[in-house]
């Protein structure tokens, strides 16, 4: 138990800069505190002494806000930063080196017995607020960003955002930034680190919509250079600014 203590202790060091002391992290740190807890009530689970973990854990939670089942299993230089509101329960499974903000829920979809919440691989960091629901699998490294509600496997590596959580790719983000340049104006006007899935399919659909815009224009001038006359709404076309509707979908 000294040996978790220890490396809980330094864990903090490296993912919290505002960690000042040993003696702080000992005294004012709620994760670290739940941890503790945690680790005494999941021996007693283990032990078969049921009632006694869960008060044990009722204690840690009437003390630090944070919420850990007895039942969970915890790996090594796990970290919650501040605290308050996390929810971790009876069937969840959290690998070595993974890092949850306050506000997380690890929990289940399901009243059924067996497995009914997450499992965590290696190094998954999970942002503030957000929700991972049911039996699913959290890929080994990937990252959940803040009030993400996760209903489904995240791949190793990969971030998920939005409600529900959505994977985000980097591929069709790229393509369409080349079809931008050479198009002459950012179909995005965003930066290269947004990453909401839903302001990306609307850009792309302003994108299309800019493409489908030109090539209509360009068949237009071919009829008219071929003696073909057909009236446009000029006002309709000039309300179409993709650079403006790109702004305020931002």
């Amino acid at each position: 138990m000294f040996n978790h203590l220890r490396e809980d202790i330094s864990v903090v060091f490296e993912r919290d800069p505002a960690a000042r002391s040993t003696w702080e992290v000992l005294t004012t740190y709620p994760g670290v505190h739940a941890l503790l807890i945690y680790r005494m009530s999941w021996r007693l689970w283990a032990m078969g002494l049921k009632w006694p973990a869960r008060y044990l854990s009722f204690l840690g939670r009437w003390l630090t806000g944070i919420e850990i089942h007895p039942g969970a299993t915890i790996g090594r230089r796990f970290f919650i930063d501040h605290g308050m509101g996390v929810v971790i329960g009876e069937t969840a499974e959290i690998g070595d080196d993974c890092t949850l903000y306050h506000g997380v829920t690890l929990g289940g979809t399901s009243w059924r017995q067996g497995k009914r919440h997450p499992t965590l691989g290696r190094g998954v960091v999970v942002g503030a607020g957000a929700k991972i629901l049911g039996p699913i699998i959290i890929g080994e490294g990937a990252k959940i960003g803040s009030n993400a509600v996760v209903v489904k496997d995240v791949p190793p590596g990969a971030t998920a955002v939005g409600i529900p959580a959505r994977i985000l790719g980097s591929s069709k983000a790229d393509q369409r930034e080349n079809r931008a340049q050479q198009m002459g104006f950012s179909a995005y006007a965003i930066s290269d680190d947004m990453n909401d899935p839903i302001v990306k399919a609307i850009h792309a659909m302003l994108d299309h919509a800019s493409v489908t815009d030109q090539r209509i224009g360009l068949i237009l001038g071919q009829m008219k250079k071929c003696g073909m006359e057909i009236e446009q709404d000029a006002a309709v076309a000039d309300a179409f600014d993709v650079n403006y509707l790109n702004k305020i979908v931002d």
